[in-house]
């Protein structure tokens, strides 16, 4: 007597887990379009070698609320300098690493280099000094925006039920208030102006959202890759 064999399913690969999950995926899209806009506005808004209307009504009024405390004056730029933000960028890629999040400490490592690059290197010559005669956009505002959009994609992960959705909130809001904290002092000491901010914090937000978009893309691909090819025969 002969047993029929019954033909086995294919093993389903596991499902990514993604840096931007669900509908997380269609916000990020929408500020990332935000992102590319607003350093365009902000150029458009910003002087030519001296403040504009914007920056001739804001910055008088941030130097006068933040002169009262020149502690912060004193040491929160340093923090957008580049080894607390190599540190910083280091802790978050571990931090993913520990959560087995691989795809996050690619994006750590690769999206705050990848924002300070096109600051430092194309839209600071090329727009800022050729075309604007300022500093512009603000490099501590793209580091320091980058690393809090990717803290805030981290603590995103709806896996992690381990930490309470209103801490999370509340460490997400931690994180972008230290970055504006940075951008709004270096107003206040006449590094930068508010469009140089504004500016800096759509490049920052902006690239960590594209990378990590990109992964994401990457990772689903893989999958229906894996998915499409056929089992082993046994």
């Amino acid at each position: 007597m002969q047993l029929r064999t019954v033909p086995q399913a294919p093993e389903r690969a596991p499902e990514p887990r993604l840096l931007l999950p669900g509908p997380f995926r269609v916000a990020g899209a929408a500020v990332l379009a935000g992102c590319a806009v607003t350093p365009v506005l902000a150029a458009w808004l910003a002087g030519r070698g001296r403040p504009g209307w914007l920056d001739s009504v804001a910055d008088p009024r941030i130097l006068a609320a933040l002169s009262r405390f020149p502690l912060l004056l004193h040491w929160l730029p340093k923090f957008g300098t580049l080894k607390p933000v190599t540190l910083m960028t280091l802790a978050l890629a571990l931090a993913f690493v520990a959560a087995r999040r691989w795809p996050g400490a690619v994006l750590a490592i690769v999206a705050v280099p990848i924002a300070s690059g096109l600051t430092e290197y194309v839209l600071k010559p090329y727009v800022g000094t050729a075309l604007l005669g300022q500093s512009f956009p603000s490099g501590h505002a793209t580091c320091l925006f980058a690393l809090a959009a990717i803290w805030a994609i981290f603590l995103l992960d709806p896996a992690r039920h381990r930490v309470p959705r209103a801490l999370r909130l509340v460490l997400m809001l931690l994180g972008l208030l230290l970055a504006a904290a940075v951008g709004a002092v270096m107003i206040a000491i006449r590094a930068h102006t508010l469009t140089d901010v504004v500016a800096g914090t759509a490049v920052g937000t902006g690239v960590a959202l594209a990378c990590a978009l990109s992964l994401d893309l990457i990772a689903s691909r893989g999958r229906r890759g894996r998915a499409a090819r056929p089992a082993p025969s046994r």
